[in-house]
C-alpha cells in the first residue's frame, strides 16, 4: 500500500506541476498580449503623427514650389519696370533708402537693399545719414587740394 501512495503522491504532483504550468502559462500569455496591443496603440499613434508630418512638408513643399514660380517670373519684371510709365513706382525705393539711411545704413545696404546705384546710394547717404563729430569727418579731396 506504501507503493501505491507514494505512486500515488507522485501522479498528484505531476497534476499540480501541470496545472500550475498551465496557470502560469495563462498569466504570462495574457500579459503578452496586453504588452503587444499596448504596442500596437503606441505605434498607431504615432503612425498618425508622421501622417500629419507628412502632410506638413507636402504643404510645404507646394507653397515652395508656388514661390519658386513666383520667382521664376520676376525677371521679367525688372524690363518692365525700366519703361517710362513705371518711374513713379520707384520713388517708395527712395524712401526707403533715406529711412534707411536716417538709420545709419552703409552705402552697401542702400545698393542692395532698394536697388539705388552707388551714386544715388551715396547721395541718399550724404543728404539723409546722421551727422557724426565734425572732426571725425574727411575733407572732400577737391578741397584739400585747393588749399
Amino acid at each position: 500500500m506504501t507503493a501505491l501512495s507514494v505512486e500515488m503522491l507522485l501522479i498528484a504532483g505531476r497534476a499540480v506541476f501541470l496545472l500550475f504550468s498551465f496557470a502560469l502559462a495563462t498569466v504570462a500569455f495574457s500579459r503578452w498580449r496586453r504588452a503587444t496591443q499596448a504596442q500596437t496603440e503606441v505605434v498607431l499613434a504615432n503612425h498618425g503623427i508622421v501622417l500629419q508630418r507628412l502632410a506638413d512638408l507636402e504643404a510645404r513643399v507646394d507653397a515652395t514650389q508656388v514661390a519658386i514660380s513666383r520667382l521664376a517670373a520676376r525677371p521679367e519684371r525688372p524690363q518692365q519696370l525700366a519703361s517710362p510709365t513705371a518711374a513713379p513706382a520707384s520713388a517708395p525705393g527712395y524712401q526707403i533708402a533715406i529711412r534707411l539711411a536716417k538709420g545709419g545704413a552703409s552705402r552697401e545696404e542702400l545698393i542692395s537693399g532698394c536697388g539705388l546705384s552707388s551714386h544715388e546710394a551715396e547721395l541718399v547717404q550724404r543728404l539723409h545719414a546722421p551727422q557724426s563729430r565734425p572732426s571725425a569727418r574727411k575733407p572732400h579731396p577737391r578741397t584739400e587740394n585747393a588749399a
